[in-house]
């Protein structure tokens, strides 16, 4: 008996070929370059078929980006728990430092950021797809760290995702220095130094236990 193809593992498959073909086109050529065609071409499928799945090229650039944060190791969102704050957060900032300044990465990423800047759509697609989900795992280790009192308790965590991760989008954005695990290390100490509980000096003037 002959074994019939399966239709979904081939979709599949189609659909692979079509993201691996925008991230190294997008690489090769910038995202002003690129085109439909010449994706469906790299892919060896029909330019229907990938407006079956996505209605712009900026869209299947966004799943492509998507696609690498699946296939890579922070496959889940959660961010370590070791108790250790300052620990956690050197290593999830060395991995994002990494990621930028990695050319795959940053090929298709600088292609998103473009289109999202002229597409409010799509800027709202990756909001809900990605950046929201992410800042929400971002936030839930920062309210675990809040309630083991190493991290002020009326921190604006909103504010202060901006204040960590700001200073390495701008860096990378405007090449305005080099991505490495020590520039990583220094946001997070600046970053903790701004956002620690404070503790109150006593009252001027006031005895201690012993004195």
């Amino acid at each position: 008996m002959v074994k019939q193809p399966d239709p979904a593992r081939r979709s599949e498959r189609s659909r692979q070929a079509i993201l691996t073909a925008t991230r190294e086109l997008v690489s090769e050529v910038g995202y002003a370059k690129l085109s439909i065609e010449a994706i469906a071409a790299r892919a060896g499928v029909g330019k229907q078929t990938i407006y079956r799945w996505w209605p712009s090229k900026g869209a299947v650039v966004l799943d492509a980006f998507l696609a690498l944060s699946e296939d890579g190791p922070e496959r889940s969102m959660a961010l370590p728990d070791t108790g250790d704050l300052e620990a956690d957060l050197k290593t999830v900032m060395r991995t994002t430092v990494a990621e930028f300044a990695d050319p795959a990465f940053e090929g298709p990423v600088r292609a998103l950021n473009t289109e999202i800047i002229n597409d409010p759509a799509l800027a709202a697609q990756y909001r809900a797809k990605l950046a929201g989900p992410v800042d929400e795992a971002k936030k839930a280790r920062l309210r675990s760290a809040q309630r083991a009192g190493q991290l002020a308790a009326d921190a604006d965590l909103d504010l202060a995702l901006e204040l960590l991760y700001a200073p390495l989008y701008q860096r990378w954005l405007l090449r305005s220095g080099p991505l490495t695990p020590e520039y990583a290390d220094a946001l997070v100490e600046h970053f903790l130094a701004a956002m620690r509980p404070r503790i109150s000096a006593p009252p001027s003037g006031s005895q201690t236990a012993t004195g």
